[in-house]
């Protein structure tokens, strides 16, 4: 009972330190290492990253025109990745009007060298907008080969095909379809499938989540992402490469998807160089040792948002 009155202590605690609702801090407790260090490095987060589109120009070119702007740009562990700092906003330069760099977090560049996409492959997008995802599986592809990009809501095709165009994108067709009930009648290479969620990844860009979101939303959203993986397992090759993606943190989303489709389907997780292993266990369950290879990413830690990645070969 002492313990269980200290963590409650704690929980009001940071809740109240933090406005985060008490349901949200008692659930971190479970998956989150170093739980205050990250809630403090959300309130300050400042990491701010572009994707440099070499189907426009080269990276050294594009590098030296924000350079004599004023703009800092440092190195990430992906040659095209620059963490970048300047003194206005990233989305009001000629250049990025031009299509020489996407607004990207490291992390999710990260998922899109997990799918490892190379040219003349027919690949897919299943859930697209705004495009970040697109137009760098379209840039490692060199504008070669097939991509379709899925995009579900209507009013998510504009920033979709105007990020395609700006970048200049020429390999990709768009369609407005419900991704987990596509068939296109061919089976894929690679699958990227950047499932909806609930966003707990990204409170440092929106920090009215801390108050917004309710235990149902985890709930709904797992369901549309058991839905998704399932198609996206029916339309990919035999030894084809699905990476599963969230913004979110919660296990719910990440872990027991992944783990439910090891014990349903021939599939192996493969690990990857970078971020952290995946948990291996929530609350009284225990997942498969494989869903250790799939990769978590921190704020705190990476100094990137909140993410999880999966790289699925089937």
């Amino acid at each position: 009972m002492i313990i269980n009155s200290t963590i409650n202590d704690e929980i009001k605690y940071l809740s109240k330190k933090y406005g985060y609702k008490e349901w949200m801090i008692a659930r971190f407790m479970h998956y989150i290492p170093d739980l205050e260090r990250f809630l403090d490095s959300i309130e300050s987060f400042e990491h701010k990253y572009i994707r440099l589109n070499t189907l426009k120009r080269d990276i050294n070119y594009i590098k030296g025109r924000l350079e004599s702007k004023g703009f800092e740009l440092k190195k990430s562990s992906i040659e095209e990745v620059y963490e970048v700092k300047g003194a206005y906003p990233l989305g009001a330069t000629t250049e990025y009007l031009l299509g020489y760099y996407y607004i990207q977090d490291l992390s999710s560049c990260f998922a899109v060298k997990a799918l490892g996409a190379t040219s003349n492959e027919n690949n897919i997008d299943m859930c697209a907008a705004p495009g970040g995802k697109s137009t760098y599986i379209a840039q490692i592809m060199n504008n070669q080969g097939l991509l379709i990009s899925i995009e579900a809501r209507r009013d998510r095709l504009k920033s979709l095909i105007s990020n395609l165009q700006r970048c200049g994108v020429t390999n990709t067709y768009v369609f407005n379809l419900d991704a987990s009930q596509i068939d296109f009648g061919i089976k894929f290479d690679r699958v990227m499938l950047d499932a909806p969620c609930s966003g707990e990844g990204i409170i440092a860009k929106d920090l009215s989540r801390k108050q917004s979101r309710e235990p149902q939303d985890i709930e709904y959203c797992s369901s549309i992402q058991r839905r998704l993986i399932e198609r996206a397992l029916k339309i990919v090759k035999d030894d084809g490469i699905i990476v599963y993606s969230t913004c979110s943190l919660a296990p719910e989303e990440n872990e027991m998807i992944i783990d439910d489709i090891i014990k349903r389907y021939n599939v192996r997780i493969e690990a990857l160089p970078y971020g952290s292993e995946a948990l291996s266990r929530f609350g009284d369950i225990k997942f498969d040792d494989q869903v250790r290879n799939a990769r978590r990413f921190y704020p705190h830690i990476h100094n990137t948002l909140g993410f999880f990645i999966a790289k699925i070969r089937v």
